[in-house]
């Protein structure tokens, strides 16, 4: 597949997400278009990101340049994320801290696109960068489609859970303006899903999200959980809301109740 030339080097690295490319702060974009043309301001931001990217051990391609001016221009660190809705339908709690949630989900549509690396950090880089080309223009629409969160990743394992499969997908939320009417990805590799309304089971952790803490955290879950065997037991969903550079990531795991 067309990776857009995004590399991780080691298998150690991290991805560059839409929340970093908002964190731009306001002095970086303080020359207005009027005093720069779009292609010099692309330039700039592109080489910032490429600065920043070389933390993640991640290369950012020179044809991210017109996305990335995109979500800048449209957020300016002000940009409010639309958050996938659900209802809340249980929450168990221990000691003031959340031990899982029993959430319902309403169907929806989800740009998705399925990557095969070698690791689960590959994939995820190589697969949210198709899907930020498709939230910025490349689509249908031609337009900026707007953010939401989280961005998830459908992970499948073994059946002891002890390794993850190298097949990883990566799932937008279509903000409500366009759930009737999905804009089409120009990339044949994205596709437009209607996920079915569905019962999760969540928990929140912090920190990296790799193949090692994913594991862990599956493990986790299903330890709290009553009746673990009430979900499905090959495939789990990982909810990433914030900057995996950030000190405190905010994640959480998600088991699919069975129908």
């Amino acid at each position: 597949m067309d990776r857009g030339g995004c590399r991780l080097s080691g298998g150690g690295g991290g991805m560059i997400t839409l929340e970093d490319l908002e964190s731009v702060s306001e002095e970086q974009l303080s020359v207005s278009p009027e005093e720069e043309q779009q292609q010099e301001q692309e330039e700039r931001l592109l080489q910032y990101w490429r600065d920043v990217a070389r933390g993640h051990q991640v290369e950012v391609p020179t044809d991210m340049a017109e996305p990335i001016h995109q979500i800048t221009t449209n957020n300016e660190g002000a940009h409010t994320r639309e958050q996938v809705p659900y209802t809340l339908i249980t929450r168990k709690e221990k000691c003031g801290e959340v031990v899982f949630e029993k959430r319902h989900y309403e169907k929806a549509h989800w740009a998705c696109i399925t990557v095969h690396e070698d690791t689960y950090e590959q994939s995820i880089c190589y697969g949210f960068m198709k899907i930020m080309r498709y939230i910025c223009q490349q689509n249908s629409a031609d337009s900026y489609l707007g953010m939401t969160i989280p961005i998830v990743t459908v992970v499948r394992t073994d059946e002891m859970h002890t390794t993850l499969s190298r097949a990883v997908t990566v799932a937008y939320y279509l903000p409500p303006l366009h759930q009737s009417e999905p804009p089409r990805p120009h990339d044949p590799e994205i596709t437009i899903e209607q996920w079915p309304a569905a019962i999760i089971y969540t928990r929140p952790f912090t920190g990296a999200t790799n193949e090692l803490t994913i594991i862990h955290e599956i493990s986790s879950l299903a330890e709290a959980l009553e009746r673990p065997a009430a979900c499905v037991s090959d495939s789990f969903i990982v909810a990433g809301y914030t900057n995996p550079a950030a000190a405190h990531r905010q994640n959480e795991i998600w088991f699919l109740e069975r129908p």
